[in-house]
């Protein structure tokens, strides 16, 4: 059974009833009009991407402040900053690689450099994100504040040219999660740990690695879809895949075993939960491998059911262990 032309659906000799494509539940807006904009501007700020600052929320977890509301209500509203200058900064990357992605086989779809928003439109869309996500940061610390505007200038240097260094181009990534998890903490008024702080960022230099040695393998222009491959080598990158991945566990194992943390949460059990981060790393790495067509392994892993189950039962064995099923 194939369906004819326009939907339209064909009935084969012997067949009972014809049969017809399902109707969409959200039919796909007409090019050129209003929605088709509104839906590639909302793509552009990629909110499904905006998982990363749940990091954000880090310190509130571990610092067992899960059941304050005044503290949650202030992590949601830093949450929320941090969200909204994401959004600029995907804009911002997207307006400046707008060439670039036009060869690329998978990013050429992406809402500014197809056309579906026109340059200008986004400049205006990043300009007011920025604003908005500035005049949120001012109600809170001005410690947080100041990370959020060194969070942003951090991301403004990377899209207008350190992006094209190999190497700085992932310390910087790393740098934007660190900075996430210090935001979390003033916003807060949260004690950060060095061990949270060191694991965050040897995780991100991971996950960084991670992406540019699939850019590399899957690349048929590798310049030209992005600059800084062109001074990576799958070699150096396989080394630096495994000694972060190896140093991510180690320190995360660590954490768990540290005097002080075993007697703030009152429980030597915290170590067990090191599969959880095992398994994440081995299976980040096999979806580098195995998915060379994909756009990128960090969105893959948002797509792949083994690993967010991971992730949602090492949460869950988290907030048992450091709860104990009550408040501090």
């Amino acid at each position: 059974m194939t369906p004819a032309p326009g939907g339209a659906a064909l009935e084969l000799p012997g067949a009972s009833a014809p049969l017809s494509e399902p109707t969409p539940l959200i039919p796909p807006s007409k090019q050129g009009s209003v929605f088709w904009r509104i839906r590639g501007m909302i793509r552009t700020v990629r909110p499904s991407q905006w998982v990363k600052n749940l990091f954000v929320l880090a310190p509130v977890v571990f610092a067992k402040h899960l059941t304050h509301p005044s503290i949650i209500k202030s992590a949601i509203g830093a949450f929320g900053v941090f969200c909204l200058l994401a959004g600029a900064v995907y804009t911002m990357n997207d307006i400046v690689d707008a060439k670039a992605d036009r060869v690329h086989p998978v990013k050429r779809f992406r809402p500014i450099a197809s056309g579906q928003v026109p340059v200008e439109l986004a400049k205006i869309m990043a300009i007011a994100l920025v604003v908005t996500a500035l005049g949120g940061a001012l109600l809170g610390p001005w410690k947080f504040l100041v990370v959020a505007v060194a969070y942003f200038a951090q991301n403004v240097a990377y899209s207008f040219g350190l992006k094209k260094i190999a190497y700085v181009d992932v310390g910087l990534i790393a740098l934007g999660f660190v900075l996430r998890v210090l935001a979390g903490g003033f916003a807060t008024n949260t004690p950060i740990s060095g061990f949270m702080v060191g694991c965050t960022a040897l995780l991100a230099l991971f996950l960084g690695f991670g992406k540019r040695r699939h850019e590399l393998a899957s690349a048929t222009n590798a310049g030209k879809q992005r600059a800084a491959l062109e001074a990576y080598s799958p070699r150096a990158l396989t080394f630096a895949l495994a000694a972060t991945g190896i140093a991510t566990i180690g320190t995360y194992l660590a954490y768990t075993l540290d005097h002080d943390t075993q007697r703030f949460f009152e429980n030597p059990w915290l170590w067990a939960t090191t599969i959880h981060p095992l398994f994440g790393v081995v299976r980040f790495l096999q979806l580098v491998v195995s998915r060379p067509k994909a756009e990128s392994p960090t969105q893959e892993i948002l797509r792949d059911v083994p690993f967010m189950m991971n992730i949602m039962i090492w949460v869950a064995e988290v907030v048992f262990i450091v709860y104990r099923l009550r408040p501090s």
